[in-house]
């Protein structure tokens, strides 16, 4: 007598790994009918056993008993879909299974295509992440970030350029990018699909260096010069869009421009009060209070409702409207200063200078450790962490407050115990 075999079971568990991440996957109907309309069974079995890092298609292939050239081409073939990421380093290939966001959401809806159901995956993406919150929770949780703000360069016309590092400087990261890659903007593209885009440019959305390469050698990304980079992000600007990058100082991956009605980081901030979903600029505005003439364009420009205005009455009885700025929930953005056609909005340091992660690898090691997922981590891809990588992570943890570190130890001794055990067992 047969047996009935739950056909979404293996979308189930890709779900559960995609949660082991540091930046979550919560359950939900929702994402479910996401993954079975990306992955076939198949595909989302073999997903599950890819590990977050990269991974030499050689080991892959020992690691999930398939031989080296059908796996390739079949992990190819998801990689030309989205749904996962390759790279070729010295000749030799590498995959690894990409989280949600910043993952395969932007790959499926960084370009145009007839494959998918794309009006679907758009209502359900929405309401993955708009529903309720706990999706959003997820993604922003405690206070390192996978975004940071980048500061309109020509709002900080009185700063010493020799105090702005390169990492804060968005042209200087075009300028030094090894390959430059542009986009659709995936969440501008999604929100077409449910007739709710806004008009701002479209292929404003930046892939760098190795991952432009990958995005493009997919079909994802189209490449193009350092030339195009500037006057794609001279039009961004003019377009009163916030640029946001990659949350690291060295070898960004992405940098985007975002509107406050579309991006899903800053309609986190908005419409989910997570104020801390984009980490802050190093710069705050500043209103010179005469020079205000109350006309609001700062505050409608203002993506995240920072400013407001407040009417206030002189000592000759006088009333009027100034603007006035949250500094806690400011990004530091700048686009208020483009908006002000009276000069009264300057850019100014903050008092605590805000220091991205240096690597992508100290970001994700700083994320899983405030998450609690530093096990999961570490124990995604025991066989490819070395002493080097191993250093790093403690190196993370000693700068870590003593509370979390605790509560990042805790889990992983439990998993060395457990991976003790089931290798004694063998």
């Amino acid at each position: 007598m047969g047996h009935k075999v739950n056909p979404s079971r293996e979308h189930h568990l890709l779900r559960k790994r995609f949660d082991r991440m540091v930046t979550g996957a919560p359950d939900s109907p929702h994402i479910v009918q996401i993954l079975a309309l990306l992955f076939t069974p198949e595909e989302a079995k073999l997903a599950q056993k890819l590990p977050a890092k990269p991974m030499p298609l050689s080991r892959l292939s020992k690691r999930v008993g398939i031989p080296e050239e059908a796996l390739g081409a079949q992990l190819t073939a998801m990689a030309q879909r989205g749904l996962i990421l390759d790279f070729t380093i010295r000749k030799k290939r590498y995959f690894m299974l990409p989280p949600v966001v910043i993952g395969f959401f932007e790959f499926v809806f960084m370009r145009s295509r007839d494959d998918l159901p794309m009006k679907e995956l758009a209502k359900l993406f929405d309401a993955y992440m708009y529903e309720d919150d706990h999706f959003a929770k997820s993604v922003f949780a405690e206070n390192t970030q996978i975004g940071r703000t980048l500061t309109h360069e020509e709002a900080l016309g009185d700063a010493d350029f020799t105090e702005i590092l390169d990492w804060e400087r968005s042209t200087r990261i075009i300028e030094t990018a090894s390959a430059i890659g542009v986009s659709m903007c995936a969440c501008r593209h999604k929100k077409l699909h449910l007739d709710a885009a806004c008009d701002a440019p479209m292929e404003v959305c930046f892939s760098l260096n190795q991952a432009a390469n990958t995005l493009a050698r997919n079909g994802i990304a189209r490449l193009i010069d350092k030339k195009e980079g500037l006057r794609l992000l001279e039009q961004s600007k003019e377009a009163g869009l916030v640029q946001t990058g990659d949350n690291v100082q060295q070898n960004m991956s992405y940098l985007c421009n975002c509107c406050s009605c579309c991006c899903g980081m800053l309609n986190a901030i908005r419409t989910l009060n997570l104020t801390h979903a984009v980490v802050a600029a190093n710069w705050v505005m500043e209103l010179d209070i005469k020079g205000c003439r109350g006309c609001g364009k700062c505050e409608s420009a203002c993506p995240i409702d920072a400013i407001s205005m407040l009417e206030t009455t002189s000592e000759d009885g006088e009333k009027k409207k100034t603007a006035q700025c949250d500094a806690t929930l400011c990004l530091g953005c700048g686009v208020c200063y483009s908006a002000c056609k009276f000069g009264a909005i300057r850019m100014i340091r903050r008092e605590k200078r805000i220091l991205p992660p240096e690597s992508t690898f100290d970001r994700v090691v700083t994320m899983a450790i405030e998450r609690g997922k530093l096990a999961d981590l570490i124990f995604d891809e025991p066989e490819n962490l070395g002493y080097r990588a191993l250093g790093r992570i403690l190196s993370t943890l000693e700068r870590t407050p003593p509370v979390q570190a605790l509560l990042a130890i805790k889990p992983l001794r439990s998993a060395f115990l457990n991976a003790l055990v089931s290798s004694a067992k063998k």
